[in-house]
C-alpha cells in the first residue's frame, strides 16, 4: 500500500468506513466538521445510514439506538457538543453496548474557541457522565495513529461492549500527513446474543440501564467494574521515545507529543540526556510503566494543553519519587519546542 496525503478528518472518517462504519449521527462542530461532511458524501453512496440530528443531544441516542440494534455506530464532536452528550454516554455505558465517538478537541471553557486544546481530559477520563465506569480513551498524536486508532476502535467496543472515545485535539484534524490506510473489509452480520434484531423463533431479549432493586443495581455495577479492571490489564497503550538511557523524562500526548519530542531532540544535542512518554491510551492510563520510568530518572516534565489534567494520573504513577514539574498553553495555544526546551533546562537543573 502507498501513502497519501489525507486531512486528519477526512482521514478518520474514511478509517471508520473501511472498519465497517454502517451508521453515522452527528452534528457540525468546528474543528470536526469536516468529518462530518466526508461521511454525509461517502455513507449513503454506499447504502449506509446518515443522518446530521438536530444536536448533539440526539445524536448520542441515536447512536445509542443503533448500537442497541448491533450496528457499528459513531458520532463525532468537538468539546461543548462532547459534554451535551454525557447524559447518552451514561445509558450506552450501562446498557452495555458498543459505541465509538471521536471528540476532536478545542479551547474552552464554554465556548471557547475553535482553536486545538486538550483540556477534555477530565471529561472524558474522569467524567464520560453520571455513574462509575470509564469509556475507553485513545489519544493519536498524528494523523496516521488517528486514522490506525479508529480503525480498531469498532472491534475494541464489540469486544467490550462499550464505548471508546478517540480524544483527538483540534490540530489531529486539521492537518494533512502522509497517510497510509487500512484495507476495506467486509463486516459480517453479527449476533452475540444480545442484540435486538427482532425475537421471532428466539426468547425475547432486552437492552435497559435501569435496576430499580437496589441490590440488581449493585450486582450489575459489581459487573461493570469487572469488565473495567479486564480493559485496565489488557488495552494500555504507549510509546517511548529516547528513554533508555534519559535521565529526564517528558510526559505529553497528542500534539504536545510531537513538539516535546522536537524539543527533547534539541536538549540531547545540548548534553541533556532526555526521553518522551507518551501515552495513547488517556484510559486505562499506563501507570505501571510510568511508575518504572521514575524508577529510573531524576525528574519528569509533563507538557499539556491545559492547566495541567493528565499530571493528576503522571503524579499517581510518580508519587514523592521524583520532582514532577508542568508546562501547559491554554485558550488553543500549542506549545512549540522552543517553548519547551528551557523548562526541560530547568528540570535538569533542579
Amino acid at each position: 500500500m502507498t501513502k497519501e496525503l489525507w486531512k486528519g478528518n477526512e482521514a478518520i472518517a474514511e478509517a471508520a468506513l473501511r472498519a465497517g462504519l454502517e451508521s453515522y449521527f452527528g452534528y457540525p462542530i468546528t474543528p470536526q466538521t469536516e468529518l462530518l461532511e466526508y461521511l454525509a458524501k461517502k455513507m449513503p453512496a454506499l447504502g449506509r445510514a446518515f443522518v446530521q440530528a438536530e444536536s448533539e443531544v440526539a445524536a448520542i441516542n441515536m447512536v445509542y439506538g443503533a448500537a442497541c440494534a448491533g450496528a457499528r455506530t459513531m458520532t463525532s464532536s468537538s468539546s461543548p457538543g462532547i459534554s451535551l452528550m454525557q447524559e447518552g454516554l451514561s445509558y450506552i455505558a450501562g446498557s452495555e453496548v458498543p459505541a465509538v465517538i471521536v471528540d476532536m478537541m478545542r479551547g474552552g471553557p464554554g465556548l471557547g474557541n475553535i482553536a486545538p486544546s486538550q483540556a477534555d481530559y477530565f471529561q472524558l477520563t474522569k467524567g464520560g457522565g453520571h455513574g462509575d465506569f470509564h469509556p475507553i480513551v485513545l489519544a493519536p498524536a498524528s494523523v496516521q495513529e488517528a486514522a490506525d486508532l479508529t480503525y480498531g476502535a469498532f472491534d475494541l467496543a464489540e469486544k467490550y461492549r462499550h464505548i471508546v472515545i478517540i480524544a483527538a485535539d483540534g490540530n489531529i484534524g486539521q492537518m494533512m500527513e502522509p497517510v497510509e490506510l487500512p484495507a476495506p473489509r467486509q463486516v459480517e452480520k453479527r449476533d452475540g446474543g444480545w442484540e435486538l434484531t427482532g425475537n421471532v423463533g428466539r426468547a425475547r431479549r432486552i437492552i435497559t440501564s435501569i435496576y430499580l432493586q437496589p441490590e440488581a443495581l449493585h450486582q450489575h455495577n459489581v459487573n461493570l467494574q469487572a469488565k473495567q479492571r479486564e480493559i485496565e490489564k489488557n488495552e494500555v497503550r504507549y510509546l517511548e521515545h529516547m528513554l533508555d538511557d534519559a535521565e529526564y523524562a517528558i510526559v505529553a500526548f497528542g500534539s504536545c507529543a510531537r513538539a516535546s519530542l522536537t524539543a527533547a531532540k534539541w536538549a540531547r544535542a545540548k548534553g541533556i540526556r532526555v526521553g518522551v512518554f507518551c501515552p495513547i491510551s488517556l484510559y486505562p492510563f499506563p501507570y505501571a510503566r510510568l511508575t518504572e520510568i521514575s524508577k529510573r530518572v531524576r525528574a519528569i516534565l509533563d507538557v499539556e494543553m491545559s492547566a495541567g489534567q493528565m499530571i493528576e494520573d503522571v503524579r499517581l504513577a510518580v508519587g514523592e519519587r521524583i520532582p514532577i514539574s508542568f508546562f501547559g498553553r491554554m485558550g488553543g495555544l500549542v506549545p512549540f519546542p522552543d517553548e519547551v526546551l528551557p523548562e526541560i533546562e530547568k528540570i535538569s537543573k533542579q
